[in-house]
């Protein structure tokens, strides 16, 4: 495969993560094709053919086109999804899974190129239970959990830990409450508070970890940057305005089990979440294969977008 061939990046129409990785690009005069899977079919159309070769063709923007067999790699965050607003009932749903499993097949079987991550992979490691296993088996320590729809269930596992448990979503649909985007909180309950609702769907109860500090580990590539955060928070996502931060080392066997964890799931990229008790132990919270990360490049100075346009520029392929 050609490694003179553009990169393709895959994502929102407002990505600034994406823009920066893109700006990067684009300084070392390496091509981009950018596209949201939301483009399909009005200002995006592709012609793919299966050949003894694999998939050959070409994938058309309104300023690009991408020959199929040349792209280098592909930057996968947070494409919007396929959308028919100008369908309705059962002609949207066909068309919608027409474009899923066709352009969304095409676009997960480039022959040689280099995903970051790719889609497929994406959606195994999003499961929290799949990705809190492979945890265990990487060699983490993870908090004792509960997945369960059985209240009973629920309060024998807040019952039966000494000290806090927390409810966190499996998932983390967004919910628009008065025109405002809000999302489901992480935050302690008691036994006393779990009622027969619990049956209605899935849910996670953690045993929360008192801890003296947070740490978001990105791994890009082969390279790892740890950022210690400190706050007062259960949760430091919901006010980034209270975080301290620090460039921190992980001890060697955290470093060894973040590159087995990856390898569990085929991703060459992961936005580790620790916390870290009194006594120094880390543990693992969760591990998001399109977790954003930019933002820690201007509060650290870590050349993160610099490691991001490496990788998919494939410097060391």
């Amino acid at each position: 495969m050609s490694r003179s061939g553009p990169v393709l990046v895959v994502t929102m129409k407002d990505d600034p993560t994406a823009d920066l990785v893109i700006r990067e690009l684009h300084g070392r005069e390496v091509p981009v094709v950018r596209l949201d899977s939301g483009d399909f079919p009005a200002t995006l159309a592709f012609a793919a053919y299966v050949t003894p070769d694999g998939i050959e063709g070409s994938l058309t923007t309104p300023t690009r086109t991408a020959d199929l067999t040349g792209i280098r790699s592909l930057y996968y965050h947070r494409p919007s999804g396929f959308a028919f607003p100008h369908l309705s009932g059962h002609d949207a749903r066909f068309a919608l899974t027409q474009a899923r499993y066709g352009l969304g097949g095409v676009i997960a079987s480039l022959p040689g190129c280099l995903y970051v991550n790719h889609p497929h992979r994406i959606g195994d490691a999003e499961f929290k239970p799949s990705g809190l296993a492979a945890a265990v088996t990487s060699g983490f320590d993870v908090p004792a959990t509960l997945v369960t729809s059985d209240p009973g269930a629920a309060r024998t596992f807040i019952k039966d830990h000494c000290g806090p448990v927390i409810y966190k979503p499996l998932s983390t649909p967004l919910y628009r409450i008065g025109g405002v985007s809000c999302t489901v909180e992480v935050k302690t309950v008691t036994a006393d508070e779990i009622d027969d609702r619990v049956s209605g769907t899935a849910h996670l109860f953690q045993h929360l970890v008192p801890k003296s500090a947070d740490v978001r580990v990105t791994v890009i590539g082969d390279r790892v940057f740890a950022v210690r955060i400190e706050s007062a928070l259960l949760d430091w996502r919901t006010d980034y305005e209270q975080l301290v931060y620090s460039v921190v080392q992980p001890p060697p066997h955290i470093t060894a089990s973040l590159f087995r964890y990856l390898s569990l799931f085929g991703l060459v990229f992961g936005a580790f979440d620790f916390a870290i008790d009194h006594s120094g132990g880390w543990w693992f919270l969760e591990c998001n294969p399109s977790g954003q990360w930019a933002w820690l490049e201007p509060e650290t100075g870590l050349p993160m977008v610099a490691a991001m346009a490496d990788l998919l520029e494939r410097k060391c392929a």
